[in-house]
């Protein structure tokens, strides 16, 4: 089991980025995957979620689910964090991960999870 985030950059506020998480194997073999960010000086928090079976979909807040959606491609493996309407407050390393779905996005340490490397999001005019 691997994951490899990419997607990451610069982008002015009110901008949109989109996130990619490519598994290694079939994305079938997956039961959730989801993203979690950090920002300097905060602690990790959980994003978004994706059961990869039947595509249902978890946010954290509110907010990110007004401006971040979440999919995924069978075929070719990978999930995205299609994310609009960039904040200030949005910039943070945005890692993917997948293991137990209990309370999934509620656990930004699991040892049980299997992480991505992080990608950098940066918004700056």
């Amino acid at each position: 089991v691997q994951l490899q985030a990419s997607g990451g950059g610069l982008v002015q506020p009110g901008g949109s980025l989109r996130l990619s998480c490519a598994a290694s194997g079939s994305l079938l073999d997956y039961d959730i995957i989801g993203w979690f960010r950090q920002a300097p000086g905060k602690e990790r928090e959980g994003v978004s979620s994706i059961t990869i079976g039947d595509g249902g979909t978890n946010y954290a807040s509110a907010s990110l689910k007004e401006r971040f959606t979440i999919s995924r491609d069978i075929n070719k493996n990978t999930v995205y964090l299609q994310m609009d309407k960039l904040k200030p407050e949005d910039p943070a390393v945005y890692t993917c991960a997948t293991g137990p779905r209990y309370h999934f996005l509620t656990r930004p340490y699991s040892t049980r999870f299997t992480w991505g490397q992080g990608t950098q999001v940066t918004v700056s005019s």
